[in-house]
């Protein structure tokens, strides 16, 4: 067995990243069997890599080795790919075609973005990991095939099991050994050394100088999270390469290729939102509409128990709630209330102005709402929509429609 630096030398892989090293000596003590091997890793941190070690190590190295991107290929079309097709299965069927399981019997299958596949695709795997068997689409008759599969996925593999979007017995069939390869930012290390080899290389490709970092830059790189990764950190080198005429790159002129990082903050989701929480003006004026209306009749109530009782300080006592709502300043102070004292008489008459006050104030909202309501209707042309607007439900709409004539 080939010791890591001489893997690392083969096939091109850089980094003394602890995580790095484990991954290979599993891929590098897994090679030898037949067993299926999940790889799974961010976007970007070089998990091809891992099947061509497992591949070139194992004694399948002398048969076929096919790749394939299953999000690259389209639904309607995957099973024909993967399993092969027969003459006038489907519309532009010309002709009898292997699948890629038919054509690299006795080899290795890389199934990268494993966890795109379609669920009806996934149940076709899954009987060709337990007993070796496939149908092509339009037959019925059973075949065999003897592949190793590897397989890998950037998704988080719980979260789709989760969503019913992966079947968890295919999972647990892929993953019999599972290689998690880290992201660039977790290997800090590696990094420069990375972008000095990328460097080097592109100067060789492109025939000029190679370029170098100072200081400042350097810790620049260090610090920045890559959330593309290897392959992000690669095209950066590669960018600077064919782009800059000085060689010496400064932290100023680095920071111009690498994105803000500010839209890499931490973002709340998931948050419901709240039934208080108004996104225009009309909602906001609607509101404090209802909320006068509420506070005059928390008043026209206290106005009333006044003239009815004529006794200032049983007022206050019984509506000592309803006076800290009314009154109550922003620094919760609650100031004396003066009350006025209204003589006791019972001829009505004398008190028409009370009458008047709410007559108008209702009128008022009143002629609010219908033009809210209005404009609403005339907005969105259905009942339905000009509900949702109004914060009402339809059957609401409905009422106040027929109440108002409108």
């Amino acid at each position: 067995m080939e010791n890591l630096q001489a893997i690392k030398q083969r096939f091109g892989i850089i980094g003394n990243d602890i995580q790095l090293n484990r991954a290979l000596e599993k891929a590098v003590r897994v090679a030898p069997t037949d067993i299926s091997v999940l790889v799974t890793g961010e976007s970007g941190v070089g998990k091809e890599n891992i099947p061509k070690i497992i591949h070139q190590l194992s004694h399948r190295k002398h048969a076929k080795y096919i790749a394939v991107n299953c999000g690259a290929i389209p639904e309607g079309t995957i099973d024909s790919e993967l399993f092969g097709h027969e003459k006038g299965a489907f519309t532009g069927a010309t002709a009898t075609r292997k699948g890629y399981f038919e054509v690299a019997d006795g080899g290795t299958i890389f199934l990268d973005e494993v966890g795109e596949l379609p669920l009806t695709t996934q149940v076709r795997l899954l009987r060709v990991l337990e007993n070796g068997e496939f149908i092509k689409v339009g037959s019925s008759q059973v075949q065999k095939t003897n592949v190793r599969i590897v397989a890998a996925t950037n998704i988080n593999m719980q979260e789709a099991i989760a969503k019913e979007k992966f079947r968890e017995d295919l999972y647990y069939r892929l993953s019999t050994i599972e290689i998690h390869l880290p992201a660039l930012r977790e290997r800090n290390e590696d990094i420069h050394l990375l972008f000095r080899k990328f460097a080097a290389d592109f100067a060789q490709k492109y025939r000029m100088p190679t370029i170098r970092l100072d200081e400042n830059a350097t810790n620049l790189l260090l610090n920045y999270r890559f959330p593309g990764n290897i392959r992000q950190l690669r095209n950066l080198a590669e960018q600077i390469s064919v782009v800059e005429e000085n060689r010496t790159i400064t932290g100023s002129k680095l920071q111009q290729y690498l994105p803000n990082q500010s839209g890499n903050l931490p973002a709340v989701i998931g948050k419901t939102k709240d039934a208080n929480d108004f996104a225009t003006e009309r909602d906001i004026m609607y509101k404090i509409l209802f909320d006068m209306r509420n506070d005059i009749n928390d008043l026209k109530k206290l106005t009333l128990d006044l003239m009815q009782n004529g006794n200032s300080e049983q007022v206050q006592a019984e509506n000592h709630q309803l006076i800290e709502k009314i009154y109550q300043e922003q620094n919760d102070e609650i100031h004396p209330v003066e009350v006025v004292q209204i003589p006791q008489q019972t001829d009505q008459s004398n008190y028409d102005f009370i009458e008047a006050v709410e007559e108008d104030e209702n009128l008022s909202l009143q002629e609010k709402e219908i033009e809210m309501i209005k404009r609403s209707l005339e907005k969105h042309k259905k009942r339905k929509l000009a509900a949702k607007e109004l914060g009402i439900s339809e059957r609401t709409l409905y009422r106040k429609i027929k109440q108002y004539d409108l």
